[in-house]
């Protein structure tokens, strides 16, 4: 959500994980996937989340809490505390997305936020775990929900027709368990390999980040992405580079964060308000959005 936000020019909001019924969803990966929310505004953005948000009988992922009530707009940022983790400004960071974070710092000082520097250390190392998670995830995933990956001939057509069958609610077709068996076969193999051990990184890294709220910061301030947009099918010929696109936001665990846009910059970057706030918090990290969002409009443009 937030780094389509980022190169789009617009609000992106991911809400906590639990915090959005994900009934209806055809997941990528069941423990990773969120429904989060655009906007051209903070206040759009907010409004959709309050409305789609709140407790779900039929997803047992959703939490049970009521829906998110809306903040009141602030005048300021008078008694947050921002955090800077350093990991998240190497040298490589591209010079344009570093003077865009500069220029976002400086506000949020200019409005009376306390800013300090602090670290995430785990996060130096996420991407391959992540990538592993990612990838191990919808395995399971496709094929028992859709009967996709049993091959294009009659035996994975029957297969999936078994699938929507049972969703349709004529019961479990033994084709379906047979879907099953063949998810379990595929995954037995990896799950000490890779998924387990990204897992464990998993934990490390929502760890970490529990360290750095508990010393009384409320919210972090990253990059939203390492370099500006990019044009359509610029990087096919280096994935590394693909992947390394969404290094910040791929964090494998699930706090709200939200991505507020200033203003275009000349330098064809966006220059964006990128915040990561703590669990359930949502309320607090839009408050925030909303006072940088009063300084400069979303739709003002350099």
């Amino acid at each position: 959500m937030r780094q389509p936000a980022a190169f789009c020019g617009i609000v992106g909001i991911k809400p906590t994980y639990g915090r959005v019924s994900r009934y209806g969803l055809v997941a990528f990966g069941s423990s990773l996937d969120q429904i989060g929310v655009f906007g051209r505004s903070v206040h759009d953005a907010a409004r959709v989340l309050s409305v789609i948000s709140g407790r779900d009988p039929r997803d047992s992922t959703c939490e049970d809490r009521d829906p998110l009530r809306l903040p009141t707009v602030p005048e300021s940022f008078q008694g947050f505390v921002v955090g800077l983790p350093k990991e998240y400004f190497p040298p490589e960071l591209d010079p344009a997305v570093r003077r865009a974070c500069d220029r976002a710092i400086r506000m949020m000082k200019e409005l009376g936020a306390a800013v300090r520097e602090v670290s995430l250390r785990i996060r130096r190392m996420p991407c391959r775990r992540t990538t592993s998670s990612r990838r191990r995830r919808p395995r399971p995933t496709w094929p028992a929900t859709t009967g996709s990956g049993m091959g294009s001939g009659s035996m994975g057509q029957r297969i999936s027709a078994a699938c929507i069958a049972r969703r349709a609610g004529r019961g479990l077709d033994p084709r379906c368990g047979a879907a099953f068996w063949w998810v379990l076969r595929a995954v037995v193999g990896y799950y000490d390999a890779y998924y387990r051990r990204a897992q464990q990184m998993r934990a490390l890294i929502a760890q970490d980040f529990r360290n750095v709220f508990d010393r009384g910061v409320d919210l972090l301030f990253t990059p939203t992405v390492p370099a500006p947009a990019f044009k359509a099918g610029e990087k096919l010929a280096d994935p590394i580079a693909m992947y390394m696109s969404d290094i910040f936001t791929v964090t494998a665990i699930s706090p709200p964060a939200g991505d507020v846009v200033a203003h275009r910059s000349g330098e064809g970057a966006t220059d964006r308000r990128p915040l990561i706030g703590q669990a359930f918090l949502e309320d607090e990290m839009i408050e925030a959005a909303y006072a940088l969002e009063r300084v400069v409009p979303a739709t003002d443009e350099a």
